[in-house]
């Protein structure tokens, strides 16, 4: 696949996370200098469909992407973006206000949600327990979201063995999910992203967001990142990934 039609995915991507709407070749060129026309936008739209990255929903002219496209999306970005100094700071002074353990995570995991406008979930450190926070950031998603497509997910999420297997593999990585890739055939309408982690080297927990395969993965990843950072920083021990 050419470079160009990986940048051409990619504006799809960006657009239809900030718009919500299906995006046509004028709003690519105008929108982003590939230095190229909109026909031959078409033409490698129309490469890219024929790869299943991006699909055509009913009559619009416009393409979204599919979840292979959003799979090859995130495969491509060669590292995890850091947070600026604000953002950093701005997690840094909101925890360091927690009282007790209890109290950093549930702190952790508000703003986790808070910042990502994603459902937030933390294990505790070497416990069977978990802590949950933004369900309903499901609900302001979009207007497409209706009520019989969220009751599933919020059902799953009632449950903390679901929740302990959907953190189960974390690791120090930061971990992509999407769609179908999620093994709770209920979450397999989202995206999971999830890290370990650590005290004194070693992963002794998790924590990730789940939403809408349309999401910003690329902020939402540097954002949990940061967060797992920080909060091996407050339990005392050094951080993993």
């Amino acid at each position: 696949m050419q470079e160009r039609q990986l940048e051409i995915l990619r504006a799809i991507v960006d657009e239809y996370v900030a718009t919500q709407e299906p995006v046509g070749s004028k709003v690519i060129a105008e929108r982003h200098p590939l230095g190229v026309s909109p026909a031959t936008i078409r033409n490698d739209m129309a490469i890219l469909e024929d790869a299943g990255l991006i699909t055509q929903p009913h009559t619009s002219a416009g393409r979204i992407p599919t979840n292979t496209g959003y799979r090859l999306f995130v495969d491509k970005l060669a590292e995890v973006k850091p947070l600026s100094t604000a953002e950093r700071r701005a997690i840094e002074t909101f925890l360091a206000s927690s009282h007790d353990r209890e109290d950093l995570f549930i702190r952790t995991a508000k703003l986790l949600a808070q910042l990502t406008k994603q459902v937030a979930v933390i294990q505790y450190p070497d416990e069977e327990k978990v802590v949950l926070a933004g369900t309903a950031n499901l609900a302001r998603g979009s207007a497409q979201e209706t009520v019989a497509s969220i009751f599933p997910i919020l059902e799953a999420l009632e449950e903390q063995v679901i929740l302990l297997r959907l953190l189960a593999d974390a690791g120090q990585i930061v971990q992509v999910r999407i769609g179908d890739e999620q093994t709770e055939k209920s979450l397999q309408t989202t995206s999971l992203i999830s890290v370990g982690y650590g005290i004194e080297g070693q992963s002794t927990g998790a924590l990730g967001i789940i939403g809408p395969t349309r999401m910003d993965y690329a902020q939402t990843m540097a954002t949990v990142n940061a967060v797992a950072r920080y909060i091996g920083t407050f339990l005392g021990g050094t951080t993993i990934g």
